[in-house]
């Protein structure tokens, strides 16, 4: 994935570390507000890393004192008409190519996660936390909904009158409360922070390819199915697998599997 490994991007840093992307969102001094540059650049980098079978699994952090608060409300109304802002929004669907990678996806969260930033992190399969994160949705305060994906990620994490909770209030809480319904797998120091993503990082990558590929599209989907249907969807994606994999061995190219 050479051009956005080697591009300039203002707003966002990519790196290769082995076969994993680390993502970092990086404008300090906006506490990572969302924007538009941001999605363009967002737009490129997972774009390319739909393309690139050298990554094994993704990292998505932060730099600075936040992970992101989510929307930059001084480019709110700044299109240049509502079907633009529409167009363009369908035309780089940044967080349809994050949900969507194959890979395994990792957020590593601290500082204030907020609204846009919170949802962004939902999107990945994985989220870890700093003990200093501090979470909230506040869009309806604002008179508007969590329209990035909020209010479906967070209710497949928690329970529905607790996302409930979070959408209709925009309240406050801790990393902690985040790891007890549900929203973080972990809470570490921040100080180890990345030293925990490189490490769960580097395990997903070992593990088999197509084996992960799998299991993310049975769960991602299975949840909007019933159970009959789910129960199928992973009997067909297993033998699929199984299949694949014989095919693996018996040609010997386990290199990608």
């Amino acid at each position: 994935m050479n051009s956005a490994a080697h591009r300039g991007f203002t707003t966002v840093r990519y790196e290769k570390r082995g076969n994993v992307a680390w993502i970092t969102l990086n404008r300090p001094e906006r506490l990572n507000a969302y924007n538009m540059a941001m999605r363009d650049e967002l737009f490129e980098i997972l774009l390319a890393l739909h393309a690139d079978p050298e990554v094994g699994a993704v990292v998505l952090t932060g730099a600075g004192r936040a992970f992101s608060t989510g929307g930059d409300v001084s480019e709110f109304g700044s299109a240049p008409s509502p079907i633009i802002a529409r167009w363009v929004r369908f035309r780089r669907d940044v967080w349809g190519l994050l949900r969507a990678l194959e890979i395994p996806t990792l957020a590593a969260v601290h500082g204030l996660t907020v609204g846009g930033g919170l949802e962004m992190a939902m999107l990945c399969d994985l989220a870890i936390a700093a003990s200093d994160t501090r979470i909230c949705l506040p869009e309806a305060g604002l008179g508007m909904i969590p329209g990035v994906c909020g209010t479906q990620t967070v209710t497949r994490r928690a329970r529905l009158g607790v996302s409930l909770d979070l959408c209709l209030t925009g309240r406050w809480i801790d990393a902690l409360e985040a790891q007890r319904i549900g929203l973080v797998a972990e809470v570490v120091p921040r100080a180890t922070l990345d030293v925990r993503a490189v490490h769960l990082a580097e395990r997903l990558v070992r593990m088999p390819r197509l084996a992960t590929a799998a299991a993310k599209t049975a769960v991602w989907e299975g949840l909007d199915m019933p159970l009959g249907q789910g129960l199928e969807l992973e009997h067909r994606l297993a033998a699929r697998l199984r299949r694949r994999m014989s095919q693996k061995h018996a040609t010997g190219d386990l290199a990608q599997s």
